[in-house]
């Protein structure tokens, strides 16, 4: 698992943002949380208790967590690139020929694909065959439910 993760600005952004939360605010309210589950008493029959290192455990784990995709974070930044071809973390608008329509999609990492944000993972099949391709290219795309294709009519580097 040493290979690099590729994150848009961001996201590594929002990622060192949570850390410092867990780190900050998480962390020392469970330490608090488990205290005062402590003081009530008998702990093998203590749900408050149980619930505290249970969450601490998660706490502990999503530091980790993120901690590891920081140190194997690259960080791509398209500033300064013209915009002539689908890259990781361009804004691309494609036209559906087959439903006549137009979607702008955001390419990302996995991590943070969301479709309801129209972003979608540089490893998804419309992720991966969209990049490379220039303006005015059609790409054709196998998805579950068939053949796709799709005519690059914008691209952003934003």
């Amino acid at each position: 698992m040493s290979h690099s993760i590729p994150l848009t600005k961001e996201s590594f952004e929002a990622l060192q943002e949570e850390l410092k939360r867990l780190i900050r605010e998480e962390r020392p309210k469970v330490i608090q949380d488990i205290a005062e589950a402590r003081d009530h008493g008998d702990l093998s029959e203590n749900a408050e208790y149980d619930a505290a290192k249970n969450k601490q455990a998660f706490v502990e784990g999503r530091i980790q967590e993120i901690n590891g995709k920081l140190a194997r974070a690259h960080v791509v930044d398209l500033s300064g690139l013209k915009p002539d071809k689908v890259v990781f973390g361009c804004t691309v608008t494609v036209y559906d020929t087959s439903s006549e329509e137009e979607v702008t999609y955001k390419i990302v990492g996995e991590d943070e694909a969301d479709i309801k944000l129209s972003k979608i993972s540089c490893t998804s099949p419309v992720g991966k065959a969209l990049i490379g391709h220039k303006l005015d290219d059609s790409v054709r795309v196998v998805v579950p439910s068939g053949t796709k294709e799709y005519e690059i009519i914008d691209i952003k580097y934003e």
